[in-house]
């Protein structure tokens, strides 16, 4: 793995991160959409806007090079169709959570996910995790462990957040594919879904009557979705995926700093007895980071 690679997943993954952590402030701009709906236009503006960084990029005929794959290889076939459903599942839980009572749950999963990642690196990949990554897995678990306890929310979301992600990156680094590429495609087999839902919605197909909403805010969140999803799944390729797994933390973190900065909430006790260990286990990885960052440059 080259410095260039490693420093381009870092802040790929970084800047996933930051814009997926301004989704929940967003959706305050989609009213009177409700979740389903929102996940539904979601998935319609993505799935144009991957469309559009494949033109821009040049890279249609890597769609199509991978079209042909799924038409003569099955194997191609079942995995894409594969991850495309759990890629689904996930957006669909995150968006369907706030509306059941059931956030403190997923959030839950949210916060395990990177810790799943790494097992999968190191149990899956093989690789090796340094005593700065150790350490900061053991904040991470700490953190976690406190929220466990006081939640008891190990429920079903949890789990299909905390163990349905893994599956997901091991299936779209199976493929072998372009990632950009994949993600797209994952989009377009996901679209006709999300116009199924559209047309059977009277909420959904309220954006009609909404010109701001139709024209301004559901193409932004189609942009700011692309380009976040996008991010993150180039992340998974370039980076080993304990590394990965452990930036997973930046995003609840940021997440937290939105909700006290800009949506006026605030931290007890209690949360901070989660958040710190986390957070200092992100400060771990940001230091881990940078060293590996000066490592492979000294190699080449």
């Amino acid at each position: 793995m080259t410095a260039l690679n490693t420093g381009r997943g870092i802040a790929l993954s970084v800047g996933s991160s930051a814009l997926f952590a301004l989704l929940p402030a967003y959706t305050r701009l989609l009213a009177p959409l409700g979740g389903l709906d929102i996940f539904a236009w979601r998935i319609v503006w993505t799935a144009f806007g991957a469309l559009a960084l494949l033109v821009l990029r040049g890279r249609v005929p890597q769609l199509v090079e991978l079209a042909l794959r799924v038409c003569t290889q099955p194997r191609v076939a079942v995995t894409l169709v594969a991850s495309t459903a759990l890629l689904g599942v996930q957006l669909w839980l995150f968006l369907w959570a706030p509306l059941h009572g059931r956030v403190l749950e997923v959030s839950l999963g949210y916060f395990l996910l990177p810790l799943t990642m790494v097992l999968v690196g190191r149990f899956h990949y093989r690789e090796e995790l340094v005593p700065l990554q150790w350490l900061a897995v053991a904040c991470a678990a700490l953190g976690v462990a406190h929220e466990l306890w006081m939640t008891h929310a190990f429920s079903w979301p949890t789990l299909l957040v905390a163990l349905g992600y893994p599956p997901y990156f091991v299936l779209r680094r199976t493929i072998g594919a372009d990632s950009l590429v994949t993600f797209a495609a994952e989009m377009l087999l996901l679209l006709p879904v999300a116009l199924l839902l559209v047309a059977t919605s009277a909420t959904a197909r309220a954006a009609f009557d909404h010109m701001m909403l139709l024209t301004v805010w559901l193409p932004g969140l189609g942009a700011l979705s692309t380009v976040a999803l996008g991010c993150y799944a180039r992340a998974s390729r370039l980076l080993p995926m304990a590394l990965f797994g452990i930036l997973g933390y930046v995003e609840p973190v940021l997440l937290v700093v939105l909700s006290v900065t800009l949506l006026g909430e605030s931290l007890s006790a209690q949360q901070l007895a989660t958040y710190v260990p986390i957070w200092i286990a992100v400060a771990i990885t940001a230091v881990h980071s940078v060293l590996l960052l000066r490592e492979t440059r000294e190699r080449v």
